[in-house]
């Protein structure tokens, strides 16, 4: 088996940080939808602006709104405006690994889909 990527949603920006959430990162359904990511699943966080890297779970936020915003403890690490790239792994069999190609989701700055 080999660990591959499954998507990224890359380089977003950070829209709110709520340090009082329960945890997790909230991002807009139709950016969950379109790389794939599915409410709950776990994916890393890497922060373009400070070197931070977290996992946590994904919450969907509201369609077509452009959030991201990083919740609980997260929210020390991660400010609004900060650049990020969102990910999520898949474990595959070598034999399919060759084959594989992540869905690769690149925003603008008010974190919509670009087209190519």
């Amino acid at each position: 088996m080999n660990k591959m990527l499954k998507c990224k949603i890359h380089r977003a920006i950070v829209t709110d940080a709520d340090l009082h959430y329960e945890g997790s990162i909230t991002i807009d359904r139709s950016l969950m939808d379109m790389a794939g990511i599915q409410p709950f699943e776990m994916v890393s966080v890497l922060n373009i602006n400070n070197g931070e890297r977290i996992e946590t779970y994904a919450m969907p936020g509201e369609t077509g709104s452009g959030e991201i915003c990083m919740n609980g403890a997260a929210a020390r690490r991660f400010m609004p405006g900060d650049l990020v790239i969102i990910l999520a792994t898949v474990w595959l069999p070598e034999e399919e690994s060759g084959e594989h190609h992540p869905r690769i989701i690149r925003v603008d700055e008010r974190n919509r889909p670009m087209t190519s």
